[in-house]
């Protein structure tokens, strides 16, 4: 059972901002975070409705799992009637590009190309979609969560069904089964040095399940999460004048200062308090907040 919400004053907030080289804030200011945390908390960087990746145990065995890229796109929820983005707001495609989507619900990657994720984040946000720029988006299905079958099934019914549509844009993503953890390192390797961003391991024999469970993983060389902006701290030396760092709320309630990987541009004009960004780190603190933390992007409102 999740905990209850935890209950703060505004003060609890301000006590904490001279730490991190912030102004004292007035009261008005904390009253401002406050209304934006209370939204938040416990942290939830994830929308219902969706399954979600856990992260795979370092030496478990690929057995009974099947395994794909960790295709680094915009996910596309489709719901039998309308795309959407991942925390559920409609996405504006084509008429085009939908119209060929079958009645049952699916899931996947809206995708371009291996590093070309912020191209593809452009086009898929504009509220007024740019016709000849879809023409180069594919929809890489991995799952089905309307098919009501195992993971192995639905992987079979979407290669069946797709392969039937002859929809060239709308493409299945290519599963693999492993033999053991030294194959799946050799594949990780591989497909990240051919810039591919990690894999993803579903279980075979799991059904559709919502959120985080044991039926689905992901597996990166660097870990990644996303945080909360929820101050900025003050640059020095070089950096006087501009921000220093991103002060962030984790996802498991910690604060983290986060410097490493902003731009000079994102320093002049960095995220607002209550924007998502994503970050990556190779390790824990005996504490668990991330080590070595770098910036890499501000996630997109959705």
């Amino acid at each position: 059972m999740n905990a209850p919400p935890t209950q703060h004053s505004p003060r609890d907030f301000a006590d904490h901002f001279p730490a991190f080289g912030l102004d004292q804030p007035t009261r008005r200011q904390c009253l401002a975070w406050l209304g934006c945390l209370g939204c938040w908390v416990p942290v939830q960087a994830q929308s219902p409705g969706v399954q979600l990746a856990s992260v795979w145990p370092a030496g478990r065995s690929p057995q009974g799992y099947w395994v794909s890229e960790k295709l680094d796109g915009v996910r596309g929820v489709w719901d039998g009637r309308v795309l959407r983005f991942r925390s559920g707001r409609p996405l504006s495609a084509p008429d085009w590009f939908v119209a060929a989507l079958p009645a049952l619900a699916l899931d996947g990657e809206l995708w371009w190309a291996r590093g070309q994720f912020d191209r593809l984040s452009g086009v898929v946000r504009q509220e007024v979609p740019d016709d000849q720029a879809w023409r180069a988006v594919q929809y890489r299905v991995f799952d089905a969560p309307g098919h009501g079958g195992t993971f192995a099934e639905r992987v079979a019914w979407i290669e069946a069904r797709l392969a039937a549509m002859r929809v060239p844009w709308l493409v299945p993503v290519a599963h693999t089964q492993l033999s053991d953890a030294a194959a799946l390192q050799a594949l990780l390797h591989s497909t990240v040095a051919q810039g591919g961003e990690g894999l993803m391991l579903h279980r075979a024999d799991a059904l559709w399940r919502e959120g985080r469970s044991d039926a689905l993983f992901k597996l990166k060389p660097e870990l990644d999460e996303e945080g909360l902006v929820v101050g900025h701290q003050r640059g020095k030396g070089r950096l006087a004048g501009l921000t220093g760092a991103l002060l962030l709320q984790t996802p498991q309630g910690q604060r983290l200062a986060l410097g490493a990987g902003l731009s000079d541009a994102l320093r002049r004009n960095p995220p607002p308090v209550g924007t998502w960004v994503t970050y990556r780190f190779p390790e824990r603190t005996p504490s668990g907040l991330p080590r070595f933390a770098t910036f890499v992007r501000v996630r997109e409102a959705e």
